[in-house]
């Protein structure tokens, strides 16, 4: 059973988002914010804020306002960015190694413990705190450390034969770049599908409205 039965996908994620805008405040040493200050920064209306806080007990105070502080600490509390979910990364081309460099594993709930690719001349090349591993390592790897999450940056062509074998070998969620839709064949897995090419279209329709 979720742990949040009943609440909708849509405030699920919109969280990430809370949680971004109140880390901001906390840098600037912002202690306390009212849900009409919040809405003109995350340019929602303060009903829909409250709503969405609602579905998780609420945590403000008629008057006062939210404690960023604490908001933020429960909102971490909720996504589970206090987890530790051991997680692997399958293809070190362009999009993998600057996934695997630059995202701050630790501080969303994961911890990177492997990468792995078939070409020859990507093993052993260092990468933050890791050694690219070759893909044929990856069965003894799962089975000796138990990974629990797979980002997936490969080819859409790979991304069928290697996710299946990901998930006979215990992996229970997917971080997806391949375009390939995992939850065809696996409803019961989790997986979070980025489509880069989605959110750039996106992007050419918004501006397409504004330039003619």
């Amino acid at each position: 059973m979720p742990r949040y039965e009943g609440v909708s996908p849509s405030v699920i994620r919109r969280l990430p988002r809370y949680h971004r805008f109140l880390e901001d405040l906390q840098r600037r040493d912002v202690h306390r914010i009212s849900s009409r200050e919040l809405s003109a920064l995350m340019n929602l209306t303060a009903s829909q804020i409250r709503q969405d806080l609602n579905c998780f007990g609420g945590f403000g105070q008629q008057g006062y306002g939210y404690n960023v502080d604490a908001l933020l600490g429960e909102i971490g509390n909720i996504l589970g960015l206090q987890r530790d979910y051991r997680s692997i990364l399958i293809g070190a081309g362009n999009l993998g190694l600057a996934i695997a460099k630059h995202m701050t594993f630790e501080t969303k709930g994961f911890n990177l413990i492997g990468i792995f690719d078939r070409n020859k001349e990507l093993v052993g090349m260092p990468v933050r705190h890791l050694v690219i591993s070759d893909i044929n390592r990856l069965e003894n790897f799962c089975k000796t450390f138990s990974p629990q999450v797979a980002i997936l940056c490969i080819p859409k062509a790979s991304a069928q034969e290697i996710s299946d074998k990901l998930i006979r070998l215990g992996i229970k969620g997917f971080w997806n770049f391949s375009h390939y839709d995992l939850t065809l064949d696996h409803p019961d897995i989790a997986v979070e599908n980025v489509h880069l090419g989605d959110s750039l279209m996106t992007l050419c329709y918004q501006v397409s409205e504004i330039l003619e």
